[in-house]
């Protein structure tokens, strides 16, 4: 790939050939760049697999644990495990995305995918399903980070928050459709339905990386490789004007040149990142870091994983009817995603996310108070409760944390810095999904739930302090708003 950075100014051959940019939208109509719009669908597609073996657990646990005799230990670390092992992909993906480009890291990402879901369907004892969720988490990890920055820098500023938040759009489809995969295959005999779950996940990441071949590299790396006619070819198929495109590159050459005069590589971007960063980016790598922190924080893999057990808590005892209640959570999710990626760019981020951590606290405070009690009444109530915070969630501190912590890293420093908020992402996650069972134990279900609550009401608190507006303003002006 990096054979063509000394490429002539006549080599844009060697972007693909697809449809010529989208015309400028008549003025207070919204712009739809259908190119831009391809690109990022393909990108976030990769993320699909990620929410698919991420979720599946939560009903495949119940048939895994049956088969191979597993205790409750294992099954909280078989659950959570994925995410500590994503922390080393997540960390390497920016360094992958910068050395083999943004398309090249996507395509082995599903290579890793694959392995890993064939792993998994043939894995006999609990080490080698540690070891098959090891290699899913390679994929798992380069997948999120990239698709993160790629939709970010392939995206005009008219629609980037739209086409930013098809990562959890496909992230939650992954998730539901792990649901369905529970559902449909519990009826197959204990040894063979989970593996059969796992098995339906080995040939999609060959077709999606065959898919992101066809897309074109970054306009963002191309430019930092020095590839300018090549970046300026992409910008003007995903740009609302030429104008804005011949705009856009001079833009990120200017950042690129900075960022080569400053001493691009790793080290020194990680050194400005956290050991002696300076006051512009101190600001945005805590608002990085916490909107992770708290997204995770705030309890959302306890409903993915665990919420068969939380519905077998309040009183539904088969596991076809708790199955299927998680189907309907995972419809609820990608309904509210795809409201969120509706309104990212026309009410903002920060009101989408101030509703939704607001939604989370009060909707986890009524799980909590709904489980401490028993019949009919509480068990609406914890149903409609689970609902709820799913509903909240999605519509904001799930789909808006990724775009947000994407769109305000300066160009040198964006792959490792999502990297590094992504990696935070990941081990809060591993913490709460590796100790829900545990906590559950030793403070009652309840008890974590409205500790979730307190969680997601500081969250409330941390974006209406920390967070500045950012929709409609191009990557290469977010610092002006931390610079104060």
């Amino acid at each position: 790939m990096h054979g063509g950075d000394h490429m002539a100014a006549d080599n844009t051959a060697a972007v693909p050939l697809l449809p010529p940019p989208a015309k400028a939208a008549v003025a207070g109509e919204p712009r739809r760049n259908m190119f831009a719009f391809a690109c990022a669908t393909l990108a976030s597609m990769t993320t699909i697999l990620m929410g698919y073996n991420l979720a599946l657990m939560s009903g495949a646990q119940l048939f895994i644990r049956e088969d191979l005799d597993l205790t409750d230990g294992q099954v909280e670390v078989l659950a959570g495990s994925i995410n500590v092992f994503m922390l080393a992909s997540i960390l390497a993906a920016g360094w992958a995305a910068d050395v083999l480009g943004r398309r090249g890291t996507l395509v082995l990402a599903n290579v890793f995918l694959t392995a890993g879901a064939l792993a998994m369907s043939l894995g006999a004892s609990f080490p080698a399903l540690m070891a098959a969720r090891c290699v899913t988490s390679v994929g798992s990890g380069f997948s999120v980070v990239v698709s993160s920055v790629y939709n970010a820098e392939i995206s005009p500023p008219s629609m980037r928050g739209f086409l930013s938040s098809f990562l959890d759009m496909f992230v939650s489809l992954g998730l539901l459709l792990s649901y369905v995969s529970n559902y449909a295959f519990a009826g197959l005999p204990v040894h063979l339905g989970w593996r059969v779950m796992y098995a339906a996940g080995v040939v999609p990441p060959v077709l999606l990386a065959a898919g992101v071949l066809a897309m074109p590299e970054s306009p963002r790396w191309l430019a930092m490789r020095g590839r300018h006619a090549e970046a300026r070819a992409v910008l003007l198929r995903t740009s609302d004007t030429p104008a804005e495109a011949d705009l856009r590159l001079q833009e990120i050459i200017k950042q690129a040149t900075v960022a080569k005069h400053d001493g691009g590589d790793a080290g020194n971007v990680w050194k400005e990142l956290l050991v002696s960063p300076s006051a512009s980016v101190r600001r945005i790598v805590v608002c990085v870091v916490g909107i992770h922190l708290f997204q995770q924080a705030s309890g959302i893999d306890a409903i993915v994983l665990y919420s068969p057990l939380v519905f077998k808590k309040a009183g539904i005892s088969s596991n076809t009817t708790v199955l299927a209640a998680t189907v309907g959570v995972g419809v609820v999710k990608m309904c509210f995603v795809l409201v969120a990626t509706l309104f990212s760019d026309r009410i903002g981020r920060r009101p989408l996310l101030l509703a939704s951590t607001a939604g989370v606290a009060a909707s986890m405070a009524s799980l909590g108070a709904a489980l401490c009690f028993a019949g009919a009444a509480s068990t609406a109530a914890v149903v409609t409760s689970v609902v709820a915070f799913m509903a909240a969630f999605s519509v904001g501190l799930g789909p808006v944390a990724g775009t947000y912590s994407a769109e305000v890293m300066p160009l040198r420093l964006r792959a490792q810095g999502a990297s590094l908020g992504m990696a935070v992402n990941r081990l809060t996650c591993g913490v709460v999904s590796m100790t829900f069972i545990s906590l559950a134990d030793a403070i009652t279900m309840p008890g974590c739930f409205f500790l979730y609550a307190g969680v997601a009401a500081a969250a409330c608190v941390f974006v209406y302090v920390r967070l500045p507006e950012t929709r409609g303003r191009s990557l290469e002006n977010m610092d002006v708003l931390f610079a104060k």
